[in-house]
C-alpha cells in the first residue's frame, strides 16, 4: 500500500491546496489512501440508498457523494469531515418531490447553497451550534421513524406513502399483501432480512483483521447474493447506462419557479437543516481526532458550493455525514486527501463499473435504511438527556420527534426551537451572562473567567468565542460564584471544550461557587 501511495501521492499533489500538499509529502498518504477505500464502501450503498428513500433514482445520490468528496473534500472546514447525500434530508426531499416534481429539485438546491454561502460570509457558524441537543437528536429520531415506516414498505417491493403517518396506516395492507403473495414479496423480504442480519452479524462478529469491510456494504452484499441464487423476479436498482450523459443544466423555466414563496421557504429550510446538521457532525468528528479543528464559517461556505454544484448536476441535498466522517477517523485518516480520494473512487466506479449497480435488489438497500433509521430514532439519547437534565429537557425532545412524524420535519424543528426558548425563559430572568477575567488570578499565571448570570443557548456563541481563547496548557479555571443558571446546550459544549483541551494537556478547574449551576458544571468537566 505504501508502495502505491507513492506515486498517487505526486499526482494528487497537483490539484490539492499547498497545506494539503505538504501534508501528502511528509507521507500521510499512507494512512489516507486505506481510509479511502474504507469509505468509499460505506458511501457506495448510503448514497444510492438515500436517493430511494428521496423518491429518486439513485445515480443522484451517487453525484452528491462524488461532489461532496471531491470538491467538499478541497475546500472544508473540517479536513476530516465526509460530506454527501445525508438521511436527514430524505424524508424532506421525498416530499418535495411527490410535490413538485424531480426537475425543480435542482434550482431549489442551488438557492439552498446561496443562502449557505450566505451564512457563511456573515460567519454565523456558531449560531448553528448553539441549537439545542434535544431539538437535533428529536429531529433524528423523528427522520429515523419516518426512515423506517417508509422502508418497510420498499422492504416487500411496495412503493412507500406520502407521509410518515400514511405509511403507518399502510403497514397492514402491506402485511396482507405479503401473505396472500402478491408478486414476489417473500422474496423482497427474504433480500431485505438477509440483508440486514448480515449487516448487523458482521458489525457484531467480524475479525479485526476484516475490520475495513463495512457492516453495509457485506449486507447489501449478502442481499444480492441472496436474490441471484434463487434467481429471484424482484427489483432491482435502475441505473441508466450512459450515468454522466444524462445530467442536464435546469430550464429557464425552471429558474423562473424560484420566485415562488413555497420553494424559496423550501430551499431556506434545506440550507438551515444541512447546516445544523453539518456543523454538528463537524464538532462531533472534532470529539475523534487530535488534528485541525474546524472553521465553522469556511464549513458552511464549503457546504454552500457542494450544494450549488449539486443543484447544478441534478444531484441530491447534501450535508456532512457523521457515519461516513466518523469512518474515516477509525479508519486512520490524517488529511483531507482521504476525502478526496473516496469521491475520486465513486467516479471511477460510476464510470467502469456501473452495470454491477444493476444487481442491486431494491430490498437490500431498504435493509441497510431501516438499520440506519433504526438507531437514528434511538432513544438512548433521549434517556441520556433525562439522566442529565430532567424532564423538560426530555420533553422537548420528544415533541419534536413527534411533530417530525405527525406533522413534518420543519414544524418539527420549529417546535423544538420555540420549546428551547419556553425553557429559556425563566432563566433570562436571572440576567444575561457576563464573562470576565479574573485580573489577580491571571496575575498569578491562571487563567480564570468568571461566569455570572443565566448561561443558555442564546448565549452560547460569545461564551464558544471566550473558552476558545483561552491558552492552551497549564490550567484553565471557570469561576462559578454569581453563575444563576447553565442550561443543557452550553453544559454540552463546555464538556466538549473540556475533552479537546485535556488532549492538549490543560487541566480545566471548576472553581469559587456552590449550588446547582456550579454542581453541574463541575459534572460536566469531571466527567472529561
Amino acid at each position: 500500500m505504501q508502495a502505491l501511495s507513492r506515486p498517487l501521492s505526486r499526482s494528487l499533489s497537483r490539484f490539492l491546496p499547498a497545506g494539503a500538499r505538504a501534508n501528502l509529502a511528509r507521507g500521510n498518504l499512507a494512512s489516507d489512501l486505506p481510509a479511502s477505500v474504507v469509505v468509499f464502501l460505506v458511501a457506495l450503498p448510503l448514497c444510492m440508498g438515500i436517493a430511494i428513500a428521496s423518491g429518486v433514482p439513485p445515480e443522484r445520490g451517487l453525484i452528491t457523494g462524488i461532489v461532496g468528496g471531491i470538491v467538499v473534500g478541497l475546500i472544508a472546514g473540517s479536513p476530516l469531515q465526509v460530506s454527501g447525500p445525508a438521511a436527514g434530508l430524505a424524508v424532506i426531499v421525498f416530499e418535495f418531490v411527490r410535490q413538485h416534481g424531480l426537475d425543480v429539485l435542482g434550482p431549489v438546491l442551488v438557492l439552498a447553497g446561496a443562502f449557505q454561502l450566505l451564512f457563511g460570509a456573515l460567519r454565523v457558524g456558531g449560531w448553528f451550534r448553539a441549537i439545542s441537543p434535544a431539538v437535533v437528536h428529536g429531529m433524528l429520531a423523528g427522520i429515523g421513524v419516518l426512515i423506517v415506516l417508509a422502508q418497510i414498505h420498499v422492504l416487500t417491493d411496495a412503493m412507500p406513502q406520502a407521509s410518515g403517518l400514511d405509511n403507518l396506516v399502510a403497514i397492514p395492507a402491506a402485511f396482507f399483501n405479503f401473505v396472500s403473495g402478491e408478486g414476489n414479496r417473500f422474496g423482497a423480504v427474504a433480500v431485505g432480512l438477509a440483508t440486514i442480519v448480515a449487516m448487523i452479524g458482521w458489525e457484531r462478529l467480524r475479525p479485526a483483521s476484516l475490520r475495513v469491510l463495512p457492516g453495509a456494504l457485506v449486507g447489501v452484499l449478502a442481499g444480492t447474493l441472496v436474490a441471484t441464487l434463487g434467481a429471484m423476479d424482484v427489483k432491482r436498482v435502475e441505473v441508466p447506462d450512459a450515468i454522466l450523459a444524462s445530467i442536464a443544466l435546469p430550464t429557464a423555466e425552471l429558474w423562473g419557479r424560484l420566485a415562488e414563496p413555497t420553494l424559496i421557504v423550501m430551499a431556506l429550510t434545506i440550507a438551515v437543516i444541512a447546516s445544523a446538521e453539518s456543523l454538528l457532525s463537524a464538532a462531533a468528528v472534532d470529539r475523534m481526532h487530535d488534528g485541525p479543528r474546524t472553521q465553522y464559517n469556511r464549513e458552511l461556505g464549503a457546504q454552500g458550493v457542494g450544494n450549488v454544484i449539486c443543484g447544478f448536476l441534478g444531484g441530491l441535498p447534501m450535508t456532512g455525514v457523521i457515519v461516513r466522517s466518523s469512518a474515516n477517523v477509525q479508519s486512520g485518516a490524517k488529511t483531507r486527501a482521504s476525502t478526496v480520494l473516496h469521491g475520486t473512487w465513486i467516479l471511477a466506479f460510476l464510470l467502469l463499473l456501473p452495470f454491477v449497480l444493476k444487481l442491486v435488489p431494491t430490498a437490500a438497500l431498504a435493509g441497510i435504511l431501516v438499520v440506519t433509521g433504526w438507531r437514528l430514532a434511538s432513544p438512548a439519547h433521549a434517556l441520556h438527556l433525562h439522566e442529565r437534565y430532567g424532564l423538560v429537557t426530555a420533553g422537548i425532545w420528544l415533541a419534536t420527534l413527534l411533530t417530525v412524524v405527525l406533522v413534518d420535519l420543519l414544524s418539527g424543528v420549529l417546535t423544538g426551537l420555540a420549546l428551547s426558548l419556553v425553557q429559556a425563559i425563566p432563566a433570562l430572568r436571572k440576567g444575561p451572562l457576563k464573562i470576565e477575567h479574573a485580573a489577580a488570578a491571571e496575575r498569578a499565571g491562571v487563567p480564570e473567567l468568571r461566569l455570572s448570570g443565566a448561561a443558555t443557548f442564546l448565549q452560547l456563541p460569545r461564551l464558544t468565542e471566550a473558552l476558545e481563547k483561552t491558552p492552551v496548557g497549564g490550567e484553565v479555571r471557570l469561576s462559578t460564584h454569581r453563575l444563576a443558571h447553565i442550561d443543557h446546550t452550553c453544559l454540552e459544549m463546555i464538556e466538549d471544550w473540556a475533552n479537546r483541551r485535556a488532549a492538549d494537556g490543560t487541566r480545566v478547574a471548576v472553581v469559587g461557587g456552590s449550588g446547582t449551576p456550579h454542581r453541574k458544571l463541575a459534572e460536566a468537566v469531571a466527567a472529561v
